[in-house]
């Protein structure tokens, strides 16, 4: 429907051109085809070279702009996805204030470059020049003062707000893009969730809705835990990292990194526990803790350890399997098996059968926090 509307609007704009630039040219065209341009007699007092003519242009320029507006309304929606989906990761904040730089820039040049315009030949460029020169200069003033600008414009009275209400304001308007809905779907992931990978198989499953986003302190946590001397914190967090890379190259406008920080805040969970309520997200985590706080707060939690729990299949009491023992178990007689999903089976006599596969009958499930166990006897 856009598509076509733009098109209906560009053949409109050739059609106008076409009579402008006919109606330019007229008089020569008259003139050499002996036509009086200035000669009333005609159809309603139009003289007939201006009529044939301008019907001509009509038909021309009409054919013309039905031709050419397909490709052209593409390129243009083309082009305002693209600045669509670039301005969309830029935080309204950054956008407020190079607008306000522009507008600064464009004031200032104009001011000084009107007394060069009364100069001849390059007179009339020189306001050009110096707009353009200080619009962009005052576009980037403006967004490496930003904090200063924001924090100016909440002195002034009737913005005074508690320190803590600033900063929180401050974040919520310079993420405008993470609160564009009355209800949110956006969802925040934790270190725990991204070491653990999982969430990159949930979404290419498309179960996640939304976008994703990661704040930057826990880029920051993965970070130090890349740069640990442990070995196994060290892979930790360089697997960390290397997910979020990978995100954010497959899913580029799904995937979202905010810069913006809780300084007086130090505890990387109760900062995502802020900024989950600040833009109103989910927060996807694997930690128990965290799941519990979050649920005291309020805070709307995915949990993927309880997500795999609750896919895993449904093994009954009575039911019979096939399972491969692979150690023996804590308690004398014990045998240890596992399921495909990594559901641990204790065996009941199976420690005879270790390194063997072996029929086995479900005698009970328990549901744990940590997970499910099933607990079995040989058949």
């Amino acid at each position: 429907m856009v598509k076509k509307i733009f098109s209906t609007i560009i053949t409109v704009v050739f059609v106008i051109t076409g009579l402008i630039i006919t109606d330019y040219y007229l008089p020569f065209i008259t003139e050499a085809m002996g036509y009086d341009v200035n000669n009333p007699n005609g159809v309603f007092g139009i003289a007939t070279g201006s009529l044939i003519t301008g019907v001509i242009s009509i038909f021309f320029f009409t054919w013309i702009g039905i031709k050419v507006s397909p490709s052209i309304s593409d390129l243009i929606l083309e082009f305002s996805d693209n600045c669509a989906k670039m301005l969309a990761k830029i935080p309204t904040g950054d956008i407020f204030v190079i607008i306000m730089g522009l507008v600064v820039g464009l004031v200032l040049g104009n001011l000084l470059g009107g007394p060069f315009s009364y100069l001849p030949i390059f007179g009339s460029y020189i306001p050009i020049i110096l707009s353009l020169v200080l619009a962009l200069v005052g576009a980037k003033v403006a967004l490496r003062k930003k904090d200063d600008i924001i924090e100016f414009f909440m002195r002034m009275p009737g913005l005074r707000k508690s320190k803590r209400d600033m900063s929180e304001k401050v974040y919520q308007e310079s993420h405008g893009l993470l609160r564009d809905r009355m209800y949110s779907d956006n969802k925040l992931l934790d270190t725990s969730v991204i070491i653990d990978g999982r969430i990159k198989d949930i979404l290419v499953a498309g179960f996640l809705d939304g976008r994703l986003i990661i704040p930057n302190f826990v880029l920051l946590e993965l970070q130090k835990l890349a740069d640990s001397s442990d070995n196994m914190k060290r892979a930790k967090g360089r697997r960390g990292l290397d997910l979020v890379q990978e995100l954010q190259k497959k899913y580029l406008d799904k995937v979202v990194v905010v810069e913006d920080d809780f300084t007086d805040i130090a505890d990387v969970d109760a900062k995502l526990l802020r900024m989950a309520k600040n833009v109103n997200a989910m927060l996807i985590t694997n930690d128990f803790n965290l799941n519990k706080i979050a649920g005291i707060q309020g805070v709307k939690v995915l949990n993927i350890n309880e997500l795999a729990n609750a896919i895993k299949p449904v093994v009954m009491s009575g039911e019979e399997m096939n399972v491969y023992l692979v150690k023996e178990g804590k308690e004398h007689g014990q045998g240890i098996a596992y399921l495909d999903d990594g559901t641990m089976i204790v065996v009941e006599g199976g420690n005879q059968f270790v390194g063997k596969s072996v029929s086995v009958v479900v005698t009970s499930v328990l549901q744990t926090m940590a997970g499910r166990m099933i607990f079995a006897k040989v058949k």
